[in-house]
């Protein structure tokens, strides 16, 4: 079973501020480097069979991780092995075929679990939906910027299976 979502800091946290920040430019223009850096912190959690892959404890970027899901998903979709990278840490999470199954490994740490990849491609694309509709819906101007179009609803459901 994968459980992955994402949280929103709260009103006060100074990870709030990478989501109000966003309120002060024109949103259909913000580059791709500053949506990767600045702006919509958020706290992940990805868990497969109860093995911790993504935890909650740090912040990410909430369209680093969707680029990098994208990217992830096409490889996958291509029948090749591939990784999720993040910005402002040196983890890597490896998502290699076997078959029917993903093995997903760490850089970092010591386990290894495997999912069957249609419930894996599946789960990326649901937080995908849930990360551009939160973003879109949150700063509606964001639905025009070209970044943030790359994981629209139309892209997702333009990949190959779904």
């Amino acid at each position: 079973m994968i459980h992955f979502s994402f949280k929103v800091p709260n009103a006060g946290s100074p990870w709030r501020d990478t989501w109000d920040r966003a309120f002060q430019v024109n949103p259909a223009t913000i580059s791709e480097m500053d949506l990767c850096y600045k702006y919509f912190g958020v706290t992940v959690d990805l868990a497969v069979d109860e093995v911790e892959i993504i935890s909650s404890e740090g912040h990410v970027t909430l369209v680093d991780l969707a680029l990098s899901l994208c990217h992830a998903l096409s490889r996958l979709s291509a029948g090749e092995d591939t990784a999720i990278g993040f910005t402002e840490d040196d983890e890597v999470i490896r998502l290699r075929r076997e078959t029917d199954l993903v093995a997903i490994t760490s850089s970092k740490h010591q386990w290894q679990v495997s999912v069957e990849q249609e419930e894996l491609v599946g789960t990326f694309v649901d937080f995908l939906r849930e990360a551009h509709a939160r973003l879109t819906v949150h700063i509606p101007g964001l639905a025009d910027n070209p970044v943030v179009q790359r994981f629209s609803p139309e892209w997702l459901d333009s990949m190959p299976g779904e």
